[in-house]
């Protein structure tokens, strides 16, 4: 059996019915190991649809964007009010958790904002690339949270990311500041972000993921403060849906027609974690 993945969603191919979706993290990658099935997903169809939507998030809070635009749709114009949290992005160290196709695409597109640029994963950036965009590596997230005036998380969920920026990380971060989550909602705290924006601790916090999803109207990330919150849509532009068909229906046929599917689309393979799985992902030990 093979499960065929379009990033985000991943569609799985059961012996009988119609093909389900669900993010490849849904996966039980364990059980996958074990039972020798493959999972593939369409690595990078929507990266920089998502690494687009990023950006957009972090400008959208360090500007204060949203309140001031609330303003205006209310019939106001309280400029005093409006700036009060509004600040420029030049000069502001800003990191990224995992460096991948779209941590990376982010990096990139903030460069000519002339910030500083730091970021930490497992495997280390080539040095070529360091240079190139002048990045910071840290070889612990902690390290970095402790630096960054603001963090993007671009990582995959797996047992080394779940929880990762818990209450005692958060803690840890330069007080005021800012985190934008595209990546998945359980790596992070619910309610410790809550209460980190309450108390000051975070100025703000954009997100385009939530647990459970859809969240339900009671979820207390859709009325906490300071808030950029979307439901799930930055990898489903219509550009990405456009490339990760593509690459849907590559892998299919290549399963079909017994022809490798190529590494960086191959998560678990031959009982194991494989290609780009072998890179993002860890597994629980036995």
């Amino acid at each position: 059996m093979v499960y065929a993945a379009l990033s985000p969603s991943l569609y799985s191919l059961p012996s009988q019915g119609v093909p389900q979706t669900c993010g490849s993290d849904h996966v039980d990658l364990e059980s996958a190991i074990k039972h020798g099935v493959t999972v593939a997903e369409v690595t990078g169809s929507n990266s920089i649809s998502v690494a687009e939507h990023a950006v957009m998030m972090i400008l959208a809070l360090v500007s204060n964007y949203l309140p001031a635009h609330e303003w205006v749709k209310k019939g106001g114009w309280n400029i005093a009010d409006c700036v009060e949290r509004s600040y420029d992005l030049e000069g502001m160290h800003v990191g990224t958790v995992a460096a991948g196709r779209i941590g990376l695409a982010v990096l990139r597109r903030l460069k000519p904002f002339q910030t500083h640029l730091h970021y930490f994963q497992r495997h280390r950036l080539p040095e070529s690339v360091e240079k190139e965009l002048n990045l910071t590596f840290h070889s612990n997230v902690e390290e970095m949270a402790e630096m960054c005036d603001i963090i993007t998380i671009n990582a995959p969920l797996h047992p080394g990311t779940q929880n990762m920026f818990n209450e005692a990380l958060l803690a840890k971060m330069k007080r005021g500041a800012y985190i934008v989550d595209t990546a998945r909602a359980e790596i992070c705290s619910r309610d410790g972000i809550v209460h980190a924006l309450e108390s000051g601790q975070l100025a703000g916090y954009a997100g385009d993921v939530w647990f459970p999803q859809p969240a339900p109207k009671d979820h207390p990330w859709r009325t906490m403060p300071y808030q950029g919150m979307t439901p799930h849509m930055s990898g489903t532009s219509l550009s990405a849906q456009v490339r990760y068909a593509a690459g849907t229906r590559e892998i299919l046929e290549c399963w079909f027609e017994r022809r490798p599917i190529r590494e960086e689309y191959v998560i678990v393979d031959g009982g194991k974690l494989a290609g780009t799985g072998a890179k993002a992902y860890t597994a629980r030990s036995s």
